[in-house]
């Protein structure tokens, strides 16, 4: 098939274009490549898609109207696989503008495509941030998630709303999909992971939030991958039955679903940077700090709905995650 995804030469964006172009589709990736991180890590993303004769790739930013609705009427994509985004959420304090230009203004271009050349699937980033002041442990997509911490996650929240808009008025269906704290190989630098390898490397301090007192449900890239490329042959149905009352926020009445892919078995904050120094060989030197504005004291993910629907939900354990990352970025980055 032929794919449109969004943000290819992003983190999960790039992971997932390999995914499609290995098991046999045709992919267009586009991406704006700003300097929100190391472009070169971008560029060298793209370098390795590249080697594949089924992937092109166009320097587009979601935000313009015009280039996009002119990439999808040209191509005729069969499916949309919608990972660009301005991610982070402390960025979103320093520049809440971004935000509004990527998250809302391009997402709302996807739909439009999508609106207007019968897309048979939309597939689009949404995020564990959604669950904000939530305490309700694991986080479902049964809950409600009207209580966001930061700009980047209304922005988030607010592209699920207008997906389920696309797909009451117009049938396009959509799979909103809730991401919790991804990682590993070709990660993003502004992610903990990466910024807490690069100090310790250096023999730098490291910045430990609220004292260490955090738990994240770390998810391994390659799982949320697999989980993406198998949801992408799932596609929502409408359901006659459904009602507000009734029915579940993950489901409705029209063609539109909403997953959590996460690992499911939070890890403490601690434990985490514990298992970065055993694959590093090195004592982090840690500098306690406390709770930054924006952020959640634990996240985890209730994964069952995935599991029903694809037989498959993470499982890779942080110990392993962690040592195919560090191993990786000592190869890139040529430490020794």
């Amino acid at each position: 098939m032929k794919f449109l995804v969004t943000g290819a030469a992003g983190f999960i964006g790039f992971h997932v274009s390999e995914r499609l172009l290995a098991a046999g589709h045709q992919v267009i990736g586009i991406d704006n490549l700003n300097d929100y991180y190391d472009v070169n890590l971008k560029l060298a993303r793209l370098d390795l898609l590249k080697k594949h004769s089924a992937f092109r790739f166009d320097k587009i930013d979601l935000a313009d109207g015009e280039a996009m609705a002119t990439l999808f009427s040209t191509e005729q994509f069969q499916r949309v696989i919608h990972l660009a985004a301005q991610a982070g959420v402390r960025y979103s304090l320093e520049n809440p503008h971004a935000y509004a230009q990527a998250n809302l203004i391009g997402h709302l271009n996807v739909l439009e495509g999508c609106r207007h050349n019968k897309i048979e699937h939309l597939l689009y980033a949404s995020s564990s941030s959604v669950y904000g002041l939530n305490r309700k442990m694991p986080f479902s997509t049964e809950d409600s998630v009207d209580h966001p911490v930061s700009l980047y996650a209304a922005t988030k929240k607010a592209n699920e709303l207008m997906a389920h808009t696309y797909s009451h008025l117009y049938g396009l269906p959509t799979t909103g999909l809730r991401f919790f704290t991804v990682y590993g190989p070709w990660g993003r630098p502004d992610m903990a992971l990466f910024k807490f390898t690069k100090a310790i490397i250096e023999g730098k301090s490291i910045d430990v939030y609220n004292h260490g007192q955090m738990r994240r449900d770390f998810t391994y890239i390659d799982d949320i991958a697999e989980a993406i490329v198998r949801l992408q042959d799932v596609i929502p149905e409408p359901d006659a039955n459904w009602t507000v009352e009734q029915g579940t926020p993950a489901t409705s009445s029209a063609p539109y679903r909403v997953y959590n892919i996460g690992n499911s078995s939070p890890v403490a904050l601690m434990d985490y940077i514990s298992a970065l120094e055993k694959a590093l060989g090195k004592e982090a030197i840690k500098n306690m700090l406390p709770m930054q504005p924006g952020d959640v004291l634990a996240t985890s993910a209730d994964t069952q709905a995935l599991y029903e629907v694809i037989g498959f939900k993470p499982h890779t354990s942080v110990e392993e995650g962690v040592q195919q990352f560090v191993d990786w970025y000592k190869n890139f980055y040529h430490v020794a």
